[in-house]
């Protein structure tokens, strides 16, 4: 059973004309079956139009309709915005603030590819749409004259549409806030970014959330919309920007080579490219080197850490960029502390065998771990200077568990959660 659903009315001429109404009402009457009367969230959408007068205060529509009519439509909420995008945006926090994922739409149908091509761009695959159609009388004079051209409606003009309403909605909880480590010269643009900024309104996705995933609900467009405010703080170029492709290992991709799968880490010398590693508890790590120009980043998890992803990075330098391990600048980025994290007592063992510090009560069934610990211990075993390492200043250090008005967190927030990125590029 749909737990919404939501009538889409944006494509008709509702005006004052008996006949419209008559309409109007014998189609919404037709759609009172079982299901829509047991959902929990019934929806009409509509458009701001000369039958649908606009409460710019409240930001509602009020229907100049009959009785019959108003008495069915109390039954809905009405949404009604200038752009199809701006509606469905608005329905799908609604959507979202009562936990629901199974919607069913009433289209008309010549509406069904436009209004589909939209919910590809705002929704992720964690919702599931059933479409229904119904038949609009034209000669009842419903029909606007523009849906005609929506047919043809391009990806490009949909996707346009979607972009120009997000640029405009305000950033949530403050403005961008990065990270940046004193030991990265200035012919680096670097960070690590926090949670502010962005628009993801979902709490545990809220506000600057860097990654899309068809588990989550944050959909790719959303995301796109957050790192394109993030470059404009920043200063980098986002149409040139390179994430990590996570496998929780230890391979490396050296940019200009052939793409891996999936990899951990990313170096690079090319000029003008954002090379970002993400982290939502697992440590987002950047690598500099200022005299052989030439750069990196890398997700450390547990198993990445154990694995030594982080020294792979530095040697994927080494042989393809001559770096010298005296020059590499490494800068561990926020994650989960040793206060937040445990791992079942076998997993510990392996930390405890790199070194005791980097485990805490190792007699319990889930001794805490010290991941931070022990990615600085591998790195300077590994041959980096113990001063080419930054971990702990300017808020380098803080646990992501332990700070939500900060960072995202896997671990405090369970499987929605949000990401955010450590990243690093050569300025142009």
């Amino acid at each position: 059973m749909s737990e919404a659903v939501l009538i889409d009315l944006s494509g008709l001429r509702l005006n004052a004309q008996k006949s419209c109404h008559q309409t109007l009402l014998k189609t919404l009457n037709d759609l009172q079956y079982p299901q829509a009367a047991k959902a929990k969230f019934l929806c009409v959408m509509c458009c701001s139009d000369i039958g649908c007068k606009r409460d710019s205060e409240h930001d509602t529509c009020e229907w100049e309709t009959s009785n019959k009519l108003s008495a069915l439509l109390r039954e809905f909420e009405i949404v009604s915005n200038p752009s199809i995008a701006a509606s469905l945006y608005t329905i799908k926090q609604k959507i979202d603030e009562k936990n629901l994922s199974s919607i069913k739409m009433i289209v008309p149908v010549h509406r069904k590819t436009l209004m589909k091509a939209f919910i590809d761009q705002l929704f992720t695959e964690v919702y599931k749409f059933e479409f229904e159609h119904f038949q609009v009388p034209v000669r009842d004079g419903l029909l606007e004259h523009s849906t005609e051209r929506n047919k043809d409606h391009e990806f490009e003009e949909i996707q346009n549409e979607i972009q120009t309403y997000l640029r405009s909605l305000p950033a949530l909880k403050g403005e961008i806030t990065i990270i940046t480590a004193p030991l990265i010269p200035d012919i680096f643009i670097h960070g690590f970014t926090t949670r502010t900024g962005g628009i993801s309104y979902i709490p545990t996705l809220s506000s600057c959330n860097l990654f899309s995933s068809s588990k989550r609900k944050d959909p790719k467009i959303v995301v796109h919309e957050n790192l394109r405010r993030l470059a404009t703080a920043a200063g980098f170029n986002a149409e040139k920007f390179y994430h990590i492709k996570t496998d929780h290992a230890n391979e490396v991709w050296i940019m200009g080579k052939k793409e891996p799968d999936s990899y951990d880490g990313i170096t690079t010398n090319q000029r003008g490219v954002t090379v970002a590693a993400l982290g939502a508890d697992c440590i987002p790590i950047v690598f500099a080197d200022p005299v052989k120009k030439a750069c990196g980043v890398a997700h450390s998890g547990w198993k990445g850490t154990l694995l030594g992803v982080a020294m792979a990075t530095v040697n994927a330098m080494r042989a393809e960029y001559g770096c010298l391990l005296e020059d590499i600048i490494v800068v561990l980025g926020p994650c989960v502390g040793p206060c937040c994290f445990t791992l079942p007592r076998k997993a510990a063992n392996a930390f405890h065998n790199l070194h005791p510090s980097c485990v805490r009560l190792l007699d319990s069934p889930n001794p805490y771990i010290d991941i931070r610990r022990a990615s600085r211990i591998l790195l300077e075993r590994g041959g980096i200077h113990p001063h080419n390492i930054q971990d702990k200043s300017q808020d380098l250090g803080l646990c992501t568990s332990c700070n939500p008005d900060k960072f995202f967190s896997h671990v405090r927030d369970g499987l929605n959660f949000g990401t955010q990125i450590g990243f690093i590029s050569i300025r142009e």
